[in-house]
């Protein structure tokens, strides 16, 4: 890990204890950096937002991409203080960041009250498998938007 690195993950883990102090919720942050810059930065609110969504990650990713006008984040590193969970994981995906960096893992998340591994079980399984009762209905109604938008010119592709 370079100096630049190190910087840029105690701004994370710092981040992390702010939102944790100040009660917005879990002790996490994230910042995603380009071109040397913080572009957009988050600590974990889903206690002070109401919103099971509003994890650092998730934060950091709206804010950057707000502040760079863009919905993906090309040429830009993120770090965060432990490693994203599977909700902040395929958020990061869709955002497409040049690299991740983190601190601590999801065992030690889980080791403090975190433990998302049950989420991990889930993914594999069948929907008819899954905690939640999943079913599928209209299909053919939604498949016909699908349709419109494989034809559709004016669409943005991501």
């Amino acid at each position: 890990m370079n100096e630049q690195d190190k910087k840029f993950m105690r701004e994370a883990i710092a981040l992390s204890r702010a939102g944790m102090e100040r009660g917005d919720g879990g002790p996490f942050g994230c910042v995603i950096v380009k071109d040397g810059k913080v572009v957009g930065s988050g600590n974990n609110r889903v206690v002070s937002d109401k919103d099971p969504t509003a994890h650092a990650e998730v934060v950091a990713i709206r804010d950057a991409c707000k502040n760079l006008s863009d919905f993906q984040l090309t040429d830009c590193t993120v770090y965060t203080s432990c490693e994203p969970c599977p909700m902040c994981l395929g958020a990061l995906y869709w955002a497409r960041p040049d690299r991740i960096v983190f601190a601590a893992t999801r065992e030690d998340a889980a080791e403090a009250g975190f433990d998302d591994q049950f989420i991990y079980e889930e993914l594999p399984l069948p929907v008819e498998q899954r905690r939640f009762p999943m079913e599928r209905q209209l299909r053919e109604e939604a498949q016909k938007v699908f349709d419109a938008w494989a034809v559709m010119e004016a669409k943005v592709k991501y």
